[in-house]
């Protein structure tokens, strides 16, 4: 899957939620807090990490390539 930015960053809990991966903000943050996403091959913590062009995400089953 990819995601065209359409600003300089995007935080990781809206990306979730915009790309419909999870169905609320708070579900969203608990699934970065328990430790289910993966930036660039690293765990990801950070609910509010700004993720910016050239990023992979990966959620579940689901690699998101950020253009």
């Amino acid at each position: 899957m990819q995601f065209e930015l359409k600003d300089e960053y995007i935080e990781l809990y809206k990306l979730l939620k915009v790309l419909d991966l999870v169905d609320s903000g708070a579900e969203a943050k608990m699934v970065v807090a328990d430790g289910h996403v993966r930036r660039n091959g690293d765990i990801e913590l950070r609910k509010r990490a700004k993720i910016v062009r050239g990023d992979v995400i990966e959620v579940a089953e689901v690699t998101i390539e950020i253009l």
